[in-house]
């Protein structure tokens, strides 16, 4: 029996060191000769401390955990090609990639089922040591790991815009192939393909994909293949149990483990040498950074960042996407720079876009995941300032958008200050394109932060996005007597 450790997406976990040291010392003590600990992407940032060493910190992390093999996650390359090409080359572990390359001008063209693979060695980073799998004897089994990463990580991440990305399910079944003609006892797809492991476990011969991308934990077989993943931020460690009739899952609580105080001490450190701790403002009301909040809906945390955006911009809409704003603790009490850093970790400028009021409305349409196949089925993408939105679930319509207390006029200009990001992505709100650029602002935590500086930290539910359902309509809900949670969700109305 061979044991695998798997990790993935841990993201801002250093930015609180006793969190990284607790997640270290699970690994390590699951550790052991039948096992090999694997890393399934974006393992170096983003975060607060990835953004002040360039991703560095997790060098430390993976010593820690003598970690076996990693693969490329879309935010491995936030800080550009050469800086991950470094950390590649200074790692412990084994890098497998068989989908990135440099540029379309180093992507062989390979028939797929060729027999030898000498063609995969102009992978990205592959002078550094990156290779497109590798094969690992444990517990006297040949076990074999390729990596795929999602082709669309030069649209999520503008830092890889310069990078090549093929066809994954291709490249995971040719590199399959090849290692069940090497003999090997098992194959394992290391994947940060998030909704796309489904078809990864359909189409290539593997006994195991061990997934990432998305932050939701996952265990369940595919075609008789097991499909793990882990969540974000070191919430969990998944141990698989590989066996010739398959594989099992157990679930792991860092949480219970007692720090790995060396790991914890250097983070801890190198926070205190970048000035971090400066406290910026002060909430009695502690904030949250759940999924639920973040991808439910309106949230304080959310109108906190879009009031922001607006407010830099002197714009008529602040707006921000739910996944730009990264799951942590919750904003309490003292909140310092590293806080902000660690709510939006991106080193990218507030713009001002020009919309016309039927953009704008697809935009706003466009914060459903019904609409926007991006993430899970029932996240909402959005988060807004200088609007007010009425969206209806079961219909999957849009109600009711106002500006300003003004409906929303299709034939209008509207001035919209939101995260540069969104101009290059293909994956949320394909309605903002860099057509469509007027103006660029300070970094998004820097203006964060002086917002908060000049405004505050009050932060509250406003009414400004209503998810309704089962047919209520945009007069109703503007009116009085309508159920309404604490969320500001309105309910279904009673008979009453």
């Amino acid at each position: 029996m061979v044991r695998l450790l798997h990790y993935s997406d841990i993201e801002n976990v250093y930015d609180d060191p006793e969190r990284a040291g607790r997640l270290a010392a699970c690994i390590s003590d699951l550790h052991g000769p039948d096992a090999l600990v694997v890393g399934t992407g974006d393992n170096t940032a983003p975060g607060v401390l990835a953004l002040v060493a360039r991703g560095r910190q997790a060098l430390e992390f993976f010593t820690a955990i003598d970690a076996t093999v990693e693969t490329f996650g879309n935010h491995d390359f936030d800080f550009g090609p050469d800086a991950t090409r470094e950390l590649v080359a200074d790692s412990p572990q084994t890098w497998v990639s068989t989908n990135v390359y440099d540029g379309p001008g180093e992507v062989p063209e390979v028939p797929l089922g060729a027999d030898s693979g000498d063609e995969l060695d102009s992978v990205f980073g592959a002078a550094e040591g990156v290779v497109p799998w590798t094969v690992e004897t444990v517990a006297g089994a040949d076990v074999g790991v390729f990596g795929v990463t999602d082709p669309a990580t030069d649209s999520l991440n503008p830092m890889a815009a310069d990078l090549a990305f093929t066809d994954p399910y291709e490249a995971a079944e040719r590199a399959a192939g090849l290692l069940r003609s090497e003999g090997v006892d098992h194959v394992v797809a290391a994947s940060h393909l998030g909704g796309g492991d489904d078809e990864l476990a359909r189409r290539a011969d593997v006994d195991l994909v061990l997934g990432g991308h998305v932050h939701t934990e996952r265990a369940e077989e595919v075609d008789g293949v097991l499909c793990t993943r882990p969540g974000v931020n070191g919430e969990a460690v998944l141990e698989i149990e590989l066996t010739g009739d398959g594989a099992t899952a157990t679930r792991h609580d860092p949480s219970d483990w007692s720090p790995n105080e060396r790991l914890a001490d250097a983070l801890r450190e190198r926070m205190h040498a970048a000035g971090l701790d400066q406290v910026v403002g002060h909430v009695d009301e502690p904030i949250e950074r759940t999924e639920g909040t973040i991808h439910g809906g309106e949230s304080r945390v959310g109108n906190l960042v879009a009031d922001a955006y607006r407010y830099a911009a002197d714009a008529d809409v602040g707006l921000q996407n739910a996944g730009g704003i990264r799951l942590g603790d919750d904003l309490a009490g003292d909140v310092t720079l590293a806080d902000l850093i660690s709510t939006v970790p991106f080193e990218e400028p507030v713009v001002t876009v020009e919309l016309t009021g039927a953009e704008l409305l697809d935009a706003f349409r466009q914060m459903s995941a019904a609409v926007v196949d991006f993430g899970e089925p029932h996240w909402w993408h959005g988060h807004v300032s200088g609007a007010e939105i009425v969206w209806d679930d079961s219909e999957r319509e849009l109600l009711e958008a106002r500006v300003a207390g003004e409906p929303v006029d299709p034939d209008g200009t509207y001035r919209v200050a939101t995260p540069e990001y969104l101009l290059h992505s293909d994956h949320e709100f394909p309605a903002i394109e860099e057509r469509h650029r007027a103006a660029e602002h300070g970094i998004q935590h820097d203006v964060l932060a002086e917002y908060i500086r000049d405004h505050g930290l009050d932060a509250r539910i406003e009414g400004r996005i209503r998810r309704v359902s089962g047919g209520v309509r945009a007069g109703r809900v503007a009116g009085e007597g309508e159920n309404e949670d604490a969320t500001g969700v309105l309910a279904e109305p009673t008979d009453e």
